[in-house]
């Protein structure tokens, strides 16, 4: 779900969609937008699992100073999805899933 009119924003003028792929899962998110708010928009609350303990973690602090949000992306790991938009045919994965 993506707020499209926002009470002090005003009205959201991009609906341009993109494809990306999470763990394997094709799905069309709002162009621009953060990795982050793409996937919770999408219902994907977990961003990675914790080294020692396995424990999940998603988006915390919002502003790219934590490391809760980070993922794998085109290959690429521990990516501050929260500050990284979405870009066609990005590939983004669970950081630690296994």
């Amino acid at each position: 779900m993506y707020i499209t009119d926002h009470p002090i924003l005003g009205a959201e003028e991009n609906t341009e969609m993109v494809n990306i792929t999470v763990d394997g899962v094709p799905l069309r998110v709002r162009k621009g937008s953060m990795i982050a708010a793409a996937l919770l928009a999408n219902g994907i609350k977990v961003n990675r699992y914790t080294l020692k303990h396995h424990e999940p973690r998603g988006v915390f602090c919002g502003i790219g100073q934590c490391t809760d949000c980070v993922m794998i992306v085109n290959g690429q790991p521990n990516v501050r999805t929260c500050i990284t938009p979405v870009e066609e045919n990005m590939v983004i994965m669970t950081q630690n899933k296994d």
